[in-house]
């Protein structure tokens, strides 16, 4: 095929963004569809850092439609001398054009870029700016990317601020739905970074629409991390604030242990959340593991010839925010995933060490308490390390036998795989009957697995259960975990529908989340739906898989001579045949994918379900005993 000039396409404006919209949002699934929303909300927390803004509102409408609004100085609408243009519609379509360059209007921005609030427009269907400024209301519309008519002036205006009202194009993003919680939260956080500022989330999609949600902290990242810890059993009452400056990037840290496991880390830079962490993290985590070595090597504590702690050791308990204001922030991708600026690491790590050394030489209680649970930690690594590699030495990786209970599949490639891991002896052998032994692999599992959330380290690879479970999957776990090595390549929980078949599951869950996490996060985790009822009508036999779905049958049944009901309760009360049709079969089954959307919200819920603390699970269980449906005891 002949390659020429004409081959060579040129994308003008906005055409560049929806060509590749995921090149600038990062997807165009849920993920990349709230992203959309945060680039405009960070144009005003901008305005919030400059002193110019301290209230926000984001407002969801009907139809699929979102409105942010603030009190800051608003767009400026004269014309810009290089497009043209005015200044309202150079930024709203022009990539890379903004007051975020050049460091007069703004010192510090998470807008790094000057393409948020284009790439918003050029993904929407129609995207409506009003801006508030100079006594006057002005507004220009847009539709997908383009001016439609030019900037209007409305009516006199006593107030300042930024008005965007918008669409998000469905022949780009699907079905609009917006997840009011997920906003909520990352609101929220805006808020604890932000003393002083005002944001509210306002729901209007429905006719009885409820008051808005509104944040508002003074207490800044300390109220964030307390918060974080609210269902914990915490080492000391307050959080260490590790606050200061370094050249001109202002770092502020705050931390706080606790008796569980995990550890909990939230990084921003420039009130932009970092999922994948960076320079900023890397500099803390640095100078954390350092200074508790140095501290317990002065103190005596870490005898001379004993080994240093651990990175991992200083980390377990842990919940900390650390959070950036860099003049010249440079972002990895306009996700803003990651903090790439190489000076950062130093800043944070000396403020940082300069701050944790004099908290720890003044608060010698809570160092101690601290150092003990580090202590703990390490002593609980190398004896889980010791059961851990006990484990996967009898696993896979060296030949050694599987599991004696679990029924393995022929099928030898592990992408055509599945393992079915099963609640029970009597449901495992009708599984084991009723599968496709080609490609379908049964464990049964015998009673409740080890609670992973409160258990120690080692007892968790002492667990019957846990062994066999890690053997057949045979990817590892923690650190050691490699997908490459797993011989299924989609796992799937099967339980009972009652409430020891809901424990059973949470368990597992819980397990998979700490445990493999990756295996979850790739959309390998599945859950089984087994039916709830049979329907019999007339010799005719009908699957029945929820509440909902039973009522419309008996419904339509209605003038039937006979209907005969049957509940099923547990696995075992289906034959191999009934498990395979309804449960089992890849042509007519149901499966849920497990999938993490909100690590941090799964990471809180797991403690709250799981954890050491009593009053936080019994509010869950109060909170939402009236939702409870087909409650099996």
């Amino acid at each position: 095929m002949e390659y020429t000039v004409q081959d060579i396409q040129v994308l003008d404006g906005l055409e560049a963004v929806r060509r590749r919209p995921g090149m600038y949002i990062g997807s165009t699934d849920s993920r990349g569809l709230h992203h959309l929303v945060y680039e405009l909300v960070y144009n005003s927390v901008d305005e919030a850092m400059a002193g110019k803004c301290t209230r926000i509102q984001v407002t969801l409408l009907p139809d699929g439609v979102i409105q942010v609004s603030d009190n800051g100085r608003g767009i400026p609408i004269e014309t810009h001398p290089t497009t043209g243009l005015s200044a309202l519609e150079t930024v709203m379509t022009r990539l890379h054009a903004g007051a975020k360059f050049g460091g007069k209007a703004y010192q510090v921005s998470g807008g790094l870029h000057g393409v948020g609030a284009s790439v918003v427009n050029a993904l929407s269907n129609w995207l409506r700016a009003e801006i508030r400024r100079d006594g006057k209301l002005f507004r220009h519309e847009y539709h997908r990317g383009h001016p439609i008519g030019p900037l209007e002036t409305i009516q006199d205006s006593e107030d300042t601020g930024t008005t965007v009202t918008y669409q998000a194009d469905e022949d780009i993003f699907g079905p609009i739905e917006y997840d009011r919680e997920l906003i909520a939260d990352r609101l929220r956080e805006l808020a604890y970074l932000n003393g002083g500022l005002a944001i509210s989330i306002w729901d209007k999609r429905e006719e009885d629409a409820e008051e808005p949600y509104n944040f508002y902290f003074e207490g800044g990242i300390t109220s964030l991390v307390r918060g974080l810890n609210r269902n914990r059993s915490i080492l000391h009452t307050m959080p260490i604030i590790l606050g200061g400056q370094s050249d001109s990037t202002v770092v502020d840290v705050a931390i706080q242990y606790h008796e569980g496991m995990g550890e909990t880390v939230n990084s921003f830079a420039n009130c932009v959340y970092t999922m994948d962490g960076g320079s900023h993290l890397t500099g803390f985590r640095s100078a954390l593991t350092r200074v508790l070595n140095d501290y317990a090597r002065q103190s005596k504590i870490i005898k001379e010839g004993d080994s240093n702690l651990l990175g991992e050791d200083v980390r377990e308990g842990l919940t900390a925010v650390i959070s950036v204001k860099v003049h010249e922030p440079m972002f990895e991708g306009q996700t803003k995933s990651r903090l790439g600026n190489p000076e950062v690491k130093g800043q944070v790590e000396q403020v940082t060490a300069e701050r944790l050394k004099f908290y720890l030489e003044d608060h010698p209680q809570e160092a101690r308490a601290i150092l003990e649970k580090c202590f703990t930690t390490a002593r609980a690594r190398e004896a889980a390390r010791k059961a851990r590699e006990l484990v996967l030495r009898k696993g896979s990786f060296d030949g050694s036998p599987l599991p004696g209970k679990l029924a393995d599949c022929s099928e030898k490639d592990p992408e055509k795989c599945e393992l079915y891991l099963v609640e029970g002896e009597s449901a495992g052998g009708s599984a084991k009957q009723g599968r496709d032994r080609a490609f379908q692999a049964i464990l049964p599992l015998k009673g409740k697995i080890l609670k992973v959330e409160k258990a120690a380290e080692e007892r968790i690879w002492e667990h019957d259960e846990i062994k066999a479970l890690v053997t057949a999957v045979g990817a590892g776990v923690d650190s050691n975990l490699d997908l490459s090595r797993m011989r299924y390549n989609s796992i799937i929980i099967m339980t009972d529908a009652d409430v020891d078949g809901a424990h059973i599951r949470t368990l597992l869950l819980t397990f998979f989340f700490r445990k493999m996490r990756d295996l979850v996060e790739q959309g390998h985790l599945y859950i089984a739906q087994p039916p709830l009822y049979r329907i019999t009508s007339d010799r005719k036999q009908t699957w029945i898989y929820s509440d909902s779905q039973k009522e419309a049958l008996l419904e339509s049944l209605s003038s039937a001579r006979k209907t005969e009901i049957q509940r099923y309760k547990g696995l075992g009360e289906m034959s191999p045949q009934q498990l395979w049709e309804t449960t089992m079969d890849p042509d007519a089954r149901t499966i849920l994918r497990v999938n993490i959307e909100d690590g941090e919200e799964a990471d809180r819920l797991f403690t709250k379900l799981m954890g050491d603390e009593v009053a936080p699970r019994r509010e869950f269980i109060e909170e939402y005993a009236q939702t409870v449906r087909n409650l099996d005891v």
